[in-house]
C-alpha cells in the first residue's frame, strides 16, 4: 500500500527540516509519543537505529538518507508492520515549505492487521495527515 500526504507550513525550509530532525520535537505534534532511544550509529546519520517509543506501540527506525533540509527517507519496523516514509521539503518561498510525505507498506504480519489494511486504508493515511497537520502548528508556534 502506498500513499502520499501534503501540507504548506508558514516557515523557512531551515527551520522545518531542523524541527524536523530534532528527537524533542516528537512528544509536540506526536500522539502518544515517550521516547526515541539511539541503538545503533550516530543520531540523525545515514544507518542510524533508534527505539521509537509511544503508548501503544514501539517501533524501530533505521534512516535510509538524509539529505535534509530537502529529503528524508527512513525505515519503520513494527512486529505487525513494516514500512518506509519518505519526507520531502521544498521551499516555495522565504517563508513557506511545502511537506510531503510519501509512506509504502511493505509488510503486513497478522490477519487482522492484514484486514484493516485493505477494508480501512484511508485509517493509515488520515494518521499520517493528522500528525502532519500537528507538525505544522507546531513548527509555526515556535519563533525562527
Amino acid at each position: 500500500m502506498k500513499f502520499s500526504c501534503e501540507i504548506i507550513i508558514d516557515a523557512p525550509i531551515d527551520h522545518v527540516a531542523k524541527v524536523f530532525l530534532n528527537p524533542d520535537s516528537l512528544k509536540h505534534f506526536q500522539d502518544g509519543f515517550i521516547s526515541k532511544q539511539l541503538i545503533f550509529g550516530t543520531e540523525g546519520k545515514v544507518g542510524a537505529t533508534s527505539k521509537l517509543v509511544y503508548k501503544n506501540l514501539e517501533l524501530k527506525e533505521t534512516i535510509l538518507l538524509n539529505n535534509l533540509p530537502t529529503k528524508f527517507k527512513g525505515l519503520y519496523e513494527h512486529k505487525h508492520m513494516t514500512n518506509t516514509m519518505t519526507v520531502l521539503f521544498n521551499a516555495i518561498s522565504s517563508h513557506k515549505t511545502q511537506y510531503i510525505s510519501q509512506i509504502e507498506y511493505t509488510k503486513f504480519n497478522g490477519l487482522l492487521i492484514k484486514l484493516m489494511a485493505s477494508l480501512f486504508p484511508g485509517m493509515f493515511r488520515k494518521q499520517v495527515y493528522k500528525w502532519m497537520k500537528q507538525f505544522k502548528s507546531y513548527v509555526e508556534s515556535l519563533e525562527v
